[in-house]
Order: C-alpha cells, then sequence, then structure tokens
C-alpha cells in the first residue's frame, strides 16, 4: 500500500476540506506483519464463527452482544447509558438518562433491522440510509435529516469549521464518493482481503462522514454487516466498538493519520489487532457461555416440577438478565404467586439476585451472565 493517497485538501474560500481519493480500485498489499495479523484474524474469525454452528438457539446469547456494542459504541459519542441502564424499561430509567437510553435502544433497533434486511437488501447506500434513519429516530438527532446523505457542510471538532479539526468533503461529492464505496464493497475484478476491505470502507466513510449526526455509529455498524453478508459470520457475533471504546484515542488518531500522512498501512494494523482481541474475548465469552449455562441447568432441575417454567424464565433472561419480579408470571403464563414463589426460589439457587433493595418494584439481575459482558 506505498502508493496509496488519502485525497487532497480543497479551498473552499472561507474554509478548506478534505476531498478523499477513490478506493474502487486494485490494491496491493506489501507489508508482511500485516499479512500476518490477517491471517491470525481470520483464524480466529473462523473459531468464533464455530459457535454459529453448534450452539444451540444462540441468538439467545446474541442479544447481549448487540446491547454491548450499542452501549459501546453510543459511548464513543458520549452518551452516558451503561449495560445495566440499557435492560431497564423505560419507565425505570431516571429521566435525566431517559435520552442516552433512548440512543442505545435505536442503536440497537438500527442493528437488528439492518442483519435483518441483508437477506433482501445488499451491502449498500440504501441500506446504510435506512439503518441511519433507525438510529436517529426520535432522539437528538432527528432534525438532522434521518436516511439522508447532508446537503451542507459539516465538521468535526471546534467550535466553527474555521477551527475545526476536520472538515470533510463538500456535500456535492457525497453520492460519487459512496458510490463509490459501494462499488468497492461488490467489487469481484480485484482480489482484496474482505478484512482489510472493510477496514478501508470503515475509514473512507468515517472521512465522507455522508450524515449531519450519527457518522461514527453507522461506520462502526458497518463492520459487523459487511462480514455477515460476505458470509464471514453466519450471525452478526462480533462488534468492535468495545476495542474502539477501550483504545478511543488511538482509534482517532490513527483514522487522523491515514489523512495526514496517507499511511493506511497502522490503520489497517490497529483495525486487525482489534480484530484479533475482540474475536478471542467473543470465544472466551461463549465458553463461559456454554460452562454456565450447564450450571444452572444442573441447578433448575432441582426444582422438579416447577423447572420447565424456570427453563421459560431462563430463556428470556439470556436475552435479557434483568427481570422485575411483577414481570416473572407474564413470561412464565403463570399466576403471580406461582412468579413470585419461582424468584425467591431462584435467588435462593445464586441464579437471580436482587438488585434495587426496596420493597416494592423488585428487579432481579441473572448476574452471573451479566458479568461476562
Amino acid at each position: 500500500m506505498k502508493d496509496f493517497k488519502a485525497g487532497h485538501i480543497i479551498n473552499q474560500g472561507t474554509y478548506k476540506s478534505f476531498e478523499p481519493e477513490l478506493i474502487n480500485r486494485e490494491w496491493h498489499v506489501d507489508d508482511m506483519e500485516i499479512v500476518s495479523l490477517l491471517d491470525k484474524a481470520n483464524r480466529h474469525l473462523g473459531r468464533l464463527d464455530m459457535f454459529s454452528e453448534y450452539i444451540p438457539n444462540i441468538d439467545l446469547f446474541i442479544s447481549m452482544h448487540v446491547l454491548k456494542e450499542a452501549t459501546q459504541s453510543s459511548k464513543i459519542e458520549g452518551t452516558q447509558t451503561n449495560i445495566e441502564e440499557a435492560l431497564l424499561d423505560k419507565e425505570d430509567v431516571n429521566i435525566e438518562k431517559r435520552d442516552d437510553w433512548e440512543e442505545v435502544q435505536n442503536y440497537i433497533s438500527a442493528l437488528n433491522e439492518a442483519v435483518s434486511s441483508l437477506h433482501t437488501l445488499p451491502f449498500s447506500s440504501r441500506l446504510i440510509k435506512e439503518t441511519h434513519k433507525t438510529l436517529l429516530k426520535g432522539v437528538r438527532g432527528k432534525h438532522k435529516l434521518p436516511g439522508s446523505f447532508r446537503t451542507s457542510q459539516n465538521w468535526i471538532g471546534g467550535a466553527s469549521i474555521n477551527d475545526a479539526i476536520f472538515v470533510p468533503p463538500v456535500h456535492t461529492s457525497i453520492n460519487d464518493l459512496m458510490g463509490d464505496l459501494e462499488n468497492f464493497a461488490h467489487n469481484t475484478d480485484f482480489y482484496f482481503p474482505d478484512l482489510l476491505k472493510i477496514a478501508l470502507i470503515h475509514y473512507q466513510f468515517e472521512t465522507i462522514h455522508p450524515f449531519l449526526d450519527g457518522n461514527g455509529r453507522v461506520g462502526r455498524l458497518l463492520i459487523t454487516l459487511y462480514l455477515v453478508e460476505k458470509g464471514i459470520l453466519k450471525r452478526p457475533i462480533l462488534y468492535l466498538s468495545d476495542f474502539f471504546e477501550r483504545n478511543r484515542t488511538l482509534y482517532y488518531d490513527n483514522l487522523s493519520r491515514v489523512r495526514e500522512k496517507d499511511d493506511i498501512t497502522q490503520w489497517f494494523k490497529f483495525f486487525l489487532v482489534g480484530m484479533i482481541e475482540t474475536t478471542q474475548n467473543g470465544i472466551e465469552t461463549f465458553d463461559r457461555i456454554l460452562k454456565l449455562k450447564n450450571e444452572v441447568d444442573s441447578k433448575i432441575q432441582s426444582l422438579g416440577n416447577r423447572s420447565k417454567n424456570a427453563f421459560k424464565l431462563m430463556d428470556t433472561l439470556y436475552r435479557k438478565p434483568l427481570v422485575a419480579a411483577s414481570k416473572v408470571a407474564e413470561i412464565t403464563e403463570t399466576s403471580d404467586a406461582t412468579g413470585y414463589s419461582l424468584v425467591k426460589s431462584m435467588v435462593q439457587l445464586g441464579i437471580l439476585k436482587e438488585i434495587t433493595g426496596g420493597k416494592r418494584k423488585k428487579i432481579y439481575a441473572f448476574s452471573e451472565y451479566l458479568d461476562l459482558f
């Protein structure tokens, strides 16, 4: 990638914008460290993807992976909701935190809808726009053209465009640049490893910054969508936002370094290290989930004829490991008294833990499972 050119500065009169080069062309990798990292990342991805094959009801456990991604990706943008708060029902969230809670819920909806749409809609500008529309629905960015590419100039950092850290391309370039990005994603004329392809797509998308708001979240979401569409992952079980959040300064510095020094190599290395670390964590998490599930199943068997209701409740808890005592009867389709009795038994077994400390409106956590995330 020695011939890589990120783009050039254009004087717009009162400010200067960055115009990225088109990426839909043949690329060659000549750095052996990247080749080595790529090989390791692919091997780990293969191991992680195996869980899609042999874990029964894997969708039960994907919900929490999605929730973690939603909270971490939103956190990078300044949203303060944590996983425990995101699991609460809206009425149980403090009023001052509900805007943040809504943004995380929108991210979950946007991701789930986008993955579902891949059955009928390819990785494309249309899919990206629809995902963006869901992401900003009814929240703070709702007046910033949800589902539409911007028609005005935006910028990153600084109080005004004149002291901005970065000014993306003018809006009249967006359709051509996004069309080029889409063509690159589906180009089969030239071989380029898929993990490097999505790394370059993510960088290019963040540089184009096609929306007035939500670019970071959509750009990170695209990584998972691309991996699923290309069949690299059978199910959406890998998310990089946790790695990007824990290395936030490096994340932004490496993206900026591409534009400022034409150094795509360092971005690729950072991205692949993130992929390797994230897949390793994912493999360990699934191993721990299976071990925990076996332990919980053994405990539930001791409940005798009530075990059927307990297993029904567990199916809900693997998706959402917080439950209000008042909802248990509804989940298990039993009476209130039976529901409360079941909760009491599961607390005694060490499966559930009461977390509110109050006498009314008690909420219970499947803490051991929640701790895995």
